[in-house]
């Protein structure tokens, strides 16, 4: 889907509309009726004395005011329930769109923004679908109702009121075509507000430590000030032509009086001098006023209209992403004919459970992020249950290794494979599932120890395997030392925690997930020394299991079965910590510098 389909979500409901539509009718027709009562009660009542169909006329305005009471309920009930429902489908639509999207949208778009997106915008499309859409309705049903009864009492006099609706379309006409521009710069303007404050929020410790909330208040008042702009200039727009629809919509009833009393007096010159009743004049004016009610509505639902079509706006350019990283063979899209030169049977069984084991091999592997290449030429293989030792500079490539392998990201040239099998050609949930992480950003959501643990398997695993897993990373000494133990909240990413804690918290989660694959990305650098060798210990005492271990540190690197050193996106060394030592290479100079 590249497009938010509203008429699909409205097709949905069409039938609870339908209803709606049918309860705004007999509403309308009910109000119309009104003003004929008035009219008996005048001319036949007050004029004629016939005081016998007095209380008949009554009881009709008591069934008036119990019927529109009754049908008014079921359209506002109706189109809430439509309108709640279709609003929460889209945003849990959006949201998993969201979701399907490639980590490069990500890279070029502020979490603001999308949050703004997946609730604002949604509202101003729960605005129509819920009330606003259903009053534009009943705006053309009580016009073309109360001109038909204008028309039967006086058609002369109906003219009026239909060249007040014109003059007021031609206005509204005018001011949505002003306010398209200016929602779509307010509602922008609230992305980056919105941004800005969520920003400065996750990083409030850092701007204290810097001292610089002067610079992020003044930085806020910015945004704030041009959204509070934005708010002015629509706010002239809609006090530049909303008053002269309600000008126009109060001068009717001047028009109406003012001729209707002169046709009373001195007959319709229209009309062979036929002379207007008394009553029918007043019924004429409440139709009048049956009329300003939809003109004064023209500006405020030209208002809501322009609003839902910024945001519709918005939500499409969301909806016209495609992620770049699918299920759909890349391979295949280049060759359909072409077939892997694979053993069938296991391809499928790759392709249909997550057992895995472990092969990794990077055949001529390139990325290229715009006009520069992140990894140039990277060819290694490391055998399942072995484990390969990462170094290089900050800016090498290393973190990005990981990143292709987990296909957040897809080669620009080469390949990588996974027990033979391009990982373009496995299922991408089958792939990361098989691959546990423990990433030098960290992210902790707020939610217990234990439930951050259990991320992903929230179901399927243990309390046995979650206490586990706390042992194995030497997480259960501060754990156990809670209130709560494992059932303790912690704060957003983990605030309260030191960062050696939630570095330990986030190896047993990748521990108890017992995948084929683990890497640890620079994952005990916040550790102590005699805390990194007993984590380091109980990695190395894991079997049947890849291991993958990027590190700055010597120390963590040394027992692996196979040392790579990247510089500026290439390997520039290869093996063991004993042969590499031997190079006298940067793995030398690493060593030298370090101990």
């Amino acid at each position: 889907m590249n497009r938010l389909n509203l008429s699909r979500y409205f097709r949905k409901y069409a039938f609870l509309y339908f209803i709606a539509v049918i309860a705004v009718l007999a509403s309308t027709i009910l109000d119309m009726v009104a003003p004929l009562i008035v009219q008996h009660i005048v001319d036949d009542v007050l004029i004629a004395r016939n005081l016998d169909i007095f209380k008949y006329l009554l009881l009709g305005i008591l069934g008036i005011g119990v019927g529109r009471c009754i049908f008014q309920y079921t359209k506002e009930f109706t189109c809430d329930y439509c309108g709640s429902k279709i609003a929460s489908e889209i945003r849990i639509n959006l949201f998993q769109k969201i979701q399907s999207l490639s980590a490069n949208f990500f890279d070029g778009i502020n979490s603001g923004e999308l949050m703004s997106r997946v609730k604002d915008d949604v509202d101003s499309i729960w605005n129509i679908a819920a009330f606003m859409g259903i009053l534009m309705v009943e705006v053309v049903i009580r016009v073309v109702t109360t001109m038909y009864f204008m028309i039967r009492i006086n058609w002369q006099l109906a003219i009026i009121p239909i060249i007040g609706m014109f003059l007021c379309g031609v206005i509204a006409i005018r001011m949505e075509k002003k306010l398209d521009k200016l929602f779509g710069d307010l509602q922008q303007e609230n992305s980056e507000l919105n941004n800005t404050a969520a920003e400065n929020l996750a990083g409030v410790r850092t701007v204290k430590a810097f001292a610089k909330e002067g610079f992020e208040i003044n930085k806020f008042h910015k945004h704030n000030q041009k959204y509070y702009e934005i708010n002015i200039d629509l706010s002239r727009v809609f006090v530049k032509y909303n008053p002269l629809i309600q000008m126009i919509a109060r001068v009717l009833s001047l028009f109406i009086l003012l001729l209707g009393g002169l046709f009373v007096i001195n007959g319709n010159p229209f009309n062979g001098g036929e002379k207007l009743t008394i009553g029918e004049l007043m019924a004429l004016v409440q139709y009048v006023g049956n009329m300003i009610w939809p003109m004064e509505m023209l500006g405020w639902l030209t208002n809501g209209l322009s609003q839902a079509k910024a945001s519709v706006t918005r939500l499409n350019k969301i909806y016209g992403e495609l992620p770049a990283i699918n299920d759909e063979s890349e391979l295949e899209k280049k060759n359909a004919v072409h077939q892997l030169s694979l053993d069938t049977e296991l391809s499928n069984a790759l392709f249909t459970s997550d057992d895995i084991t472990g092969n990794i091999a990077f055949e001529n592997v390139s990325y290229k992020s715009g006009e520069r290449y992140i990894l140039k030429d990277v060819s290694f293989e490391i055998k399942a249950g072995q484990t390969l030792g990462i170094m290089g500079a900050t800016g090498s490539g290393k973190t990005t290794i990981i990143n292709l392998l987990k296909r957040m990201y897809d080669v620009t040239e080469g390949s990588i494979k996974m027990d033979g099998v391009d990982v373009r050609e496995i299922p991408l949930a089958t792939l990361r599932k098989s691959v546990a992480c423990v990433m030098q950003d960290i992210f902790l959501f707020s939610d217990t120890i234990d439930g951050n643990i259990r991320l992903g398997a929230k179901e399927t695993m243990t309390t046995a395997e979650v206490r586990a897993s706390l042992e194995k990373s030497h997480s259960a000494e501060f754990v156990d030392k809670m209130e709560e133990k494992e059932n303790t909240v912690i704060g957003e990413r983990g605030v309260g925690l030191s960062g050696g804690q939630k570095q330990r918290i986030t190896i047993a989660r990748a521990l108890a997930r017992k995948t084929p694959v683990l890497v640890l990305d620079d994952s005990t650098s916040a550790l102590d020394t005699e805390t990194e060798q007993e984590i380091q210990g109980v990695l190395a005492a894991l079997t049947g299991m890849t291991k993958i271990i990027i590190a700055h540190r010597i120390s963590a690197v040394r027992k692996a079965d196979k040392i790579i050193v990247l510089d500026k996106g290439s390997i520039a060394e290869e093996g063991t910590h004993e042969e590499l030592l031997e190079k006298k290479g940067l793995y030398w100079e690493t060593y030298n510098s370090q101990y």
